[in-house]
Order: C-alpha cells, then sequence, then structure tokens
C-alpha cells in the first residue's frame, strides 16, 4: 500500500505538471517581474520583512514557471512554435528576459547578491537577444497576418521593458566602481533601443485605442504595460544618471538622458488616469465581472514600477517634492499583488479539485 500511495502521488504530480506545461501562458513571467518589482518598492519604502518574504516567492516562483516551460518545449514544442508566431501570445515570451533580469535586480538591491544579479543579468542579455530576434522575425515571415485590431496589444510593449530590464540590472550591480567600457556602451545602447521600441510601438496601440471599436473584452490587463513600460524606462534613466559620476561614459550623455527620462516618467504618469479611467468603464459602467487570468500579473507590475520609477526618479533628479508618490503608490501594488496572488490560488485550488472529483 505505501508504495501504491506513492505511485500515486508521484503519477499526480507528474500529471499536474504536464497539464500545467501543455496550457503555460507564455508571458506567465510576469509574475516573477511584478512580484520582484513590488518586493524592490518595499525594501526602498521601509518594509524590509515583506520585501525578503517576496524574494523567496520570487525564487520558487521563477523555478517552477522554468520547470514547465521547459517541460512544454520538450514534450509540447508544436504548441510552442505555435505561439512564437502567433501576435496576440508571442510577446509573452520578453517576460522571461523581465522576469530574470528582475529577479536579478531584487536579489542585487534587498541582498547585495552581486554574484547571482551578475549571473541572472548574462542569462538576461543572452535570452534577450534570443527572443528579440526570434519574435519579430516570426511575426515579419508569417503569411497570415491578423488585421491591426486583433494583432496589436499592449503586451508588445514587453520587448521596451525586456530591454530596459537589462539596463536596471546592470546598473545596480555596477555601482562603486564601472563596468568595462564595452558593457558601458552596451547598456546605455540597450537604454536608447528601448525607447525606440516604445516610440515605435506605442503609436500602434494608441491608434487602436482611439479609432478602432472596442468591446468591454478588448481591454485587457497588458494594456497597463502602456504605463508600465514607460515607468521602467524612466526608471533605467535614472539609475544611469545616478551612476553618471562614475560610469565615464555617461557623463557627455547626461543631458540628454536627464531629459529623456522626464519625458518618460512624464507619459507614465499621464497614462494613470487614463488607465483607471479605461478599468471604471469596464467594470463600474458596464458592470463586467473581474476574474483572473495570467495576464493581471501585467497590471500588478505596472503598479510596482512606477512606484520603483518615481522613487528613484526623484532620487536622481533630486528634486525631493516627489517623495510622498511612492510611500502612497506602495500601498496600491501590495493590494493588487495580494488580489492577483488570491486569484492564482484559487485558480490552483480549483484545477486540483476538478482533477480530484474526475478521478473518484
Amino acid at each position: 500500500m505505501p508504495v501504491e500511495n506513492a505511485l500515486r502521488k508521484r503519477s499526480r504530480l507528474q500529471n499536474a505538471i504536464l497539464n500545467g506545461a501543455q496550457s503555460l501562458f507564455p508571458g506567465y513571467f510576469a509574475l516573477v517581474m511584478a512580484t520582484g518589482v513590488v518586493s524592490i518598492a518595499c525594501h526602498f519604502l521601509g518594509m524590509r520583512p515583506i520585501s525578503l518574504a517576496l524574494i523567496a516567492v520570487n525564487w520558487i516562483a521563477y523555478l517552477v514557471l522554468w520547470m514547465l516551460t521547459i517541460t512544454r518545449a520538450l514534450r509540447f514544442r508544436d504548441l510552442l512554435l505555435l505561439d512564437i508566431s502567433d501576435h496576440q501570445r508571442a510577446p509573452g515570451f520578453f517576460t522571461i528576459v523581465a522576469g530574470t533580469c528582475v529577479l536579478g535586480t531584487q536579489n542585487v538591491v534587498v541582498l547585495g547578491t552581486i554574484g547571482i544579479g551578475q549571473g541572472l543579468w548574462w542569462l538576461g542579455l543572452i535570452m534577450w537577444f534570443g527572443v528579440m530576434y526570434t519574435f519579430f522575425t516570426a511575426v515579419t515571415v508569417r503569411k497570415r497576418k491578423p488585421t491591426l485590431a486583433r494583432g496589436i496589444n499592449g503586451a508588445w510593449l514587453i520587448a521596451a521593458v525586456a530591454t530596459q530590464a537589462v539596463v536596471v540590472l546592470r546598473g545596480v550591480i555596477d555601482i562603486a566602481s564601472p563596468p568595462p567600457q564595452m558593457i558601458q556602451f552596451l547598456v546605455i545602447e540597450m537604454f536608447m533601443i528601448g525607447c525606440a521600441l516604445y516610440l515605435a510601438i506605442i503609436p500602434l496601440i494608441f491608434y487602436r485605442l482611439t479609432f478602432v471599436s472596442m468591446g468591454r473584452e478588448d481591454f485587457t490587463p497588458p494594456y497597463w504595460i502602456n504605463m508600465g513600460a514607460v515607468a521602467i524606462t524612466a526608471l533605467a534613466g535614472s539609475i544611469l544618471i545616478l551612476r553618471g559620476e562614475t560610469w565615464p561614459m555617461l557623463g557627455p550623455l547626461l543631458p540628454f538622458i536627464k531629459g529623456f527620462t522626464f519625458f518618460f516618467w512624464s507619459l507614465a504618469s499621464w497614462w494613470i488616469p487614463f488607465l483607471f479611467a479605461l478599468m471604471g468603464w469596464r467594470y463600474v459602467w458596464l458592470r463586467d465581472r473581474f476574474t483572473y487570468e495570467p495576464a493581471v500579473w501585467g497590471m500588478v507590475f505596472p503598479l510596482g514600477m512606477y512606484t520603483t520609477s518615481t522613487y528613484q526618479f526623484d532620487r536622481a533628479m533630486e528634486y525631493g517634492f516627489l517623495d510622498p508618490l511612492p510611500k502612497l503608490l506602495i500601498f496600491v501594488a501590495l493590494l493588487a499583488w495580494l488580489l492577483a496572488m488570491a486569484g492564482l490560488a484559487r485558480r490552483i485550488y480549483d484545477a486540483l479539485r476538478s482533477r480530484g472529483t474526475n478521478r473518484s
């Protein structure tokens, strides 16, 4: 009997892993992004116990998601390849890059583990090249393409988020002394590429929002990335400004970077009331029911990112009067994270319960 019970448990675990891998949403690493940035914000704002707890949660989530992703690549390769060329789902793969770099930033900022941060930076950089050029090549050469209305959404901007996440992680690693000149050059170059990606993609999304008819089902959580992408760009710019005294290559570019950083932080601030108004339209005016979906983490991440970005932007520009904003917004970000985590826990519980009922 003990052997049979052990075999049953092993079989259930294997089935759970396979089912999870088969249905895995490509953008699920947004869970790691959201948890990491909320943890960093808590650290900056004096909530260290919460920040440390979120590191433990994030490592578990990161490793589980990698296990499911690798399983999907090995056992469900056809589904994975379909996702890569899908205009709606493929941008989610950029969350792997962004999640890796945000986790690295979280460990460096909260724990001071520079070695882990460096390892995750190199991993994130390598994956950035792989995902970036695989995605844009796949959607470009695809024979049958969707219309702009069906193909574009806020998730496309995760390409910019992933790029700036690489910049931010390297910026928190090399504080006391500058990295090699080639690394400095690469980081500055990627900051500019991230800015360009946002400026190239956002006109298409804004056109979609304002000139194409939208139903309630069209306004989904990934549209919050419209704000999250500029928030992390402002954070990356703020980090580069703070490194201006120690990184020689940044010196001549500081006036430009300061202006660009102010520009992107202002855009992030503009998006927030608009996005809340659209949420009110869907869930209050139209009385739509809010339900958990994996893309919800794409809404939590921007809230945490804007909190962290504003904190660092205020320090980099030496203003001081923006200090109350992150102190207030951290509670909004924490509440959003808790609600999303409760939804995920409920989803897992319901899935396990339904499988148990089916077996009985």
